[in-house]
């Protein structure tokens, strides 16, 4: 069946080779300790896939040929603990022969079998790496309770010097390099244009296009500022946006559809400066599409509002339901209200956003401040004072990190 036997120091340089030779899919049949350190016996995915593709069509019970081979090969698969001695097979029941089993669901088990033994394998192997190295251990540890993603903390330890006393100074200086911030040329109060704030309900879009406003009236005056908002759904959206207007002094229009947009930014082509407030909906609501094509016909650049206080997996999902070439960046808001940092930044690192500025609360214009990196990563790896049912504690963490998917793409650093 094309079995190969791969023999390394440790479970992890076995791995490594496996994959190196039969790819991420291969399927683990066994393994064991020996003296030259650990033995496991793979398949090529291709290999099983063959297999189950020439299986003859079965109609009622099958013969017994072919599930015995697969409950033999489950028996050795579940040997997940390193063995002394050779796992045989175990003796199969009448009623496991006779049982009816499609190529398909056979496959099924035996890809469910890999994935089983591969998390098993990886976690030992974190295992050994918390033996090994208790500092790299910690600082991925502390990333992960962060808020950062298991794939860019990941990332970082594999890079991190070998005997790096100050691991945390190192990552630190990594993601301030990574971390792209809009210098004073690219400052949009100082550039002007025409910019459209975008993000999903609740982020603080009207709130940081006030304060945005009256930067810009302090600078240019009201003459040369113009607000306008595509918000025709929700509730007094239109009258929030209004009364921020008349304390600035800043004329507030409302526009409907694509032409209408067109029409009043060619009417106020004069200003210096126009901020569009956008419609609060969710990232996976279909009229985000109607928003990006009304903009990207009209030209409009946009600004991502990133909430901080949302998880990881909702900021990345914002951030690739919104993407467009006409995103020029984002700001992070509600900084005042987030326990961690870390996923807000680890997203902006990942997907490459310039952060224009952070909003740390709802006074206008006060609450928005240009972003500094050295504050906001240091407060972002800054350890929790408290542990809450979230944090992620030693012994959990070999599993967490066996499922990471060692597939995905990898970021430069």
């Amino acid at each position: 069946m094309n079995m190969r036997k791969f023999i390394a120091p440790t479970a992890r340089q076995a791995l490594r080779d496996i994959r190196d030779e039969l790819g991420d899919e291969a399927v683990i049949l066994s393994n064991r300790k020996v003296a030259e350190g650990v033995e496991i016996i793979a398949m090529a995915n291709e290999a099983i896939e063959q297999l189950t593709d020439h299986a003859p069509a079965q109609k009622g019970v099958k013969s017994a040929a072919k599930p015995v081979a697969h409950a033999g090969l489950l028996a050795i698969a579940k040997s997940v603990e390193p063995q002394s001695e050779p796992v045989k097979p175990v003796a199969v029941p009448q009623s496991a022969i006779a049982a009816p089993q499609s190529a398909d669901s056979i496959l099924g088990e035996i890809k469910n079998m890999h994935s089983v033994l591969q998390q098993q394998l990886a976690a030992m192997s974190w295992n050994d790496v918390q033996q090994r190295d208790p500092q790299r251990a910690g600082l991925l540890r502390r990333m992960l309770n962060s808020g950062f993603s298991a794939l860019l903390a990941r990332q970082l330890m594999d890079k991190l010097p070998a005997g790096k006393e100050q691991g945390e100074s190192w990552i630190k200086q990594v993601l301030k390099r990574n971390l792209r911030v809009a210098g004073e040329s690219d400052d949009i109060v100082a550039k002007g244009g025409v910019y459209a704030l975008i993000g999903p309900t609740g982020v603080g879009k009207t709130t940081t296009t006030a304060k945005l406003a009256a930067r810009a009236v302090v600078r240019y005056g009201a003459d040369k500022v113009a607000l306008l908002t595509t918000d025709s759904y929700r509730i007094g959206a239109y009258e929030q946006l209004k009364i921020y207007g008349k304390i600035l002094g800043v004329a507030v229009h409302a526009v409907k559809d694509t032409d209408d947009l067109r029409l009043t930014l060619s009417a106020l082509k004069h200003k210096h400066l126009v901020l569009i407030d956008t419609v609060g909906m969710g990232q996976r609501d279909e009229r985000v599409g109607d928003q990006n094509e009304m903009f990207d016909a009209t030209g409009v650049q946009r600004l991502l509002l990133l909430n901080a206080t949302s998880s990881g997996d909702t900021l990345e999902d914002v951030a690739r339901m919104y993407h467009s070439e006409k995103v020029i960046g984002c700001i992070a808001t509600k900084l005042d209200e987030a326990a961690s940092l870390g996923a807000v930044l680890d997203v902006a690192v990942r997907h490459r956003l310039v952060m224009h500025y952070i909003a740390n609360g709802q006074r206008v214009p006060e609450d928005l401040y240009p972003v500094n990196p050295d504050y906001l990563l240091h407060r972002a790896l800054k350890p929790a004072e408290e542990k809450t049912p979230f944090t992620l504690h030693e012994l959990e963490f070999p599993a967490l990190m066996s499922g990471v998917s060692t597939g995905e793409a990898a970021y430069a650093l």
